[in-house]
């Protein structure tokens, strides 16, 4: 067995021990299938698995560390205290917003705070609150846990006592990202400008809870989870400014400090920290002059985000998204390229845009039946529809944001094909919200999305090899 295949495995099993011990929370399940597996490798005499196997062991070993270490808090649950700490996120809304405390002692822990919109707290502020903080409900524990969080704190009385406690530059991106957000504010509509937000920097703030029904009711939610296009936008846009007077290997550094700044913007989200690493692997693999292998990139990826936390694995609906959308265009589209031989000189490129549409579609659908019950029917066609215009809006959305920094003027010139094209895709979503057509069920269980997924990947295999 090579090196990488060494090393794709070993992630691959640390990935499943993480998991298995997520869903089962027992160590010795995860004992028992280590045995199973050596005692059948050690049957067929094959010995380049016993260093890989325990793997799983190493995978819910760190899971469980990782929980207790997160655990250890010290929060007086269910009564009225008075305490500080320093805001590290913050999400602010028209009417209201968000804020996570980082509580000083004696308390010691993260809680969440549900304020009126208004005095308005910024990120790396000093507050003194006021007022109950409640456990976490047990149906949402899992959730929370994953974000570090274990207190909600419900309309407290605030004070602020010093601003500038945070990290320097985490405010100045923070400070930028807002800017983008006023620059859109002023040269778009409203919708317009809340759409622009989301689909070029991942910003929902301006989504009212009309507009988030719409775009879940029409299939279109993902095209404001920061992904792979937003990356490679930056990264063909950054590196060769940067090649003109660097070398190519200070260029690549650049490049990805430059990526995993914009990242770290937007919110860090599931979709836009694979999306990076991944690029950053691809920019590497080039600097390098070294073969990208998308598999490996992907595994790679996927075990660092679960290394920085094992929550998200189980417990991130957008990570799960994000990995099982990018596995189903990677293994899947192929297949179904190679059935239907798209054109891509024909009309909006549909067939290609549904078949990717599809592809994705069939890989996340036991994660939206699990989560929602449901699954929209005329996403594809809403995406027939939006996904050739979605790579124009976002490089006008980010030529409008770059334009905004120096001229306000010719920010709003650049505006208004920008503000066509969204005006277009806005009334797609709009009409296909209004006769959606959702596929309902009553239950979708772990054993069911695990059949699913083995007929599916394994028929894509399988195909994939007859038709290569």
């Amino acid at each position: 067995m090579l090196l990488h295949d060494k090393i794709f495995y070993s992630c691959a099993f640390f990935l499943l021990g993480v998991f298995l011990f997520s869903i089962f929370k027992s160590a010795w399940l995860i004992f028992i299938a280590v045995g199973i597996g050596t005692i059948y490798f050690l049957t067929i005499n094959d010995r380049r698995w016993l260093r890989i196997l325990p793997m799983m062991l190493a995978g819910a070993f760190y899971f469980q560390v990782y929980g207790l270490v997160a655990g250890d808090v010290a929060i007086p649950f269910g009564k009225d205290v008075r305490a500080s700490g320093i805001v590290t996120g913050a999400i602010h809304r028209a009417a209201s917003q968000e804020i996570i405390l980082d509580l000083n002692g004696p308390y010691d822990g993260k809680i969440k705070i549900y304020a009126q919109a208004y005095p308005r707290i910024p990120y790396g502020a000093e507050i003194v609150i006021s007022g109950t903080v409640s456990a976490v409900p047990d149906d949402q524990s899992d959730y929370f846990l994953k974000e570090g969080i274990f207190g909600i704190s419900k309309f407290p009385d605030m004070k602020i006592v010093s601003t500038d406690q945070g990290s320097l530059a985490m405010e100045n991106l923070l400070l930028i990202r807002e800017r983008i957000i006023r620059i859109f504010n002023r040269v778009l509509p409203p919708d317009k400008s809340a759409l622009m937000a989301g689909m070029t920097i991942g910003a929902r703030e301006g989504f009212s809870k009309e507009f988030r029904e719409m775009m879940s009711l029409s299939g279109t939610s993902h095209l404001v989870a920061l992904s792979g296009y937003n990356i490679s936008v930056i990264a063909l846009t950054i590196a060769p400014v940067f090649g003109l007077f660097l070398s190519r290997s200070v260029s690549f550094y650049l490049t990805a400090i430059f990526i995993t700044l914009f990242v770290v913007m937007t919110g860090a989200e599931a979709s836009a920290v694979r999306a990076a690493v991944m690029g950053i692997f691809a920019l590497l693999a080039k600097e390098r002059e070294r073969q990208f292998s998308m598999k490996n990139a992907i595994i790679f990826a996927a075990t660092g985000m679960v290394m920085a936390n094992p929550m998200v694995l189980v417990f991130d609906l957008g990570f799960q998204l994000s990995f099982a959308a990018l596995l189903g265009i990677v293994y899947v589209l192929p297949v179904l390229e190679a059935v239907f031989k798209p054109e891509k000189s024909a009309f909006l490129s549909w067939k290609e845009n549904a078949l990717t549409t599809l592809s994705a579609q069939l890989a996340v659908t036991p994660l939206l039946l699990g989560k929602f019950g449901f699954i929209s029917l005329t996403s594809i066609l809403a995406n027939i529809l939006i996904l050739e215009f979605v790579p124009l809006t976002m490089s006008l959305g980010f030529a409008v944001a770059a334009a905004g920094f120096i001229s306000e003027f010719i920010a709003r010139i650049i505006a208004i094909p920008a503000g066509l094209i969204l005006g277009y895709e806005l009334g797609v979503m709009e009409f296909f919200s209004e006769f959606s057509y959702p596929f309902e069920i009553g239950f979708f269980g772990l054993g069911m999305a695990v059949t699913y997924y083995l007929i599916l990947f394994g028929s894509a295999f399988y195909y994939e090899k007859r038709f290569r």
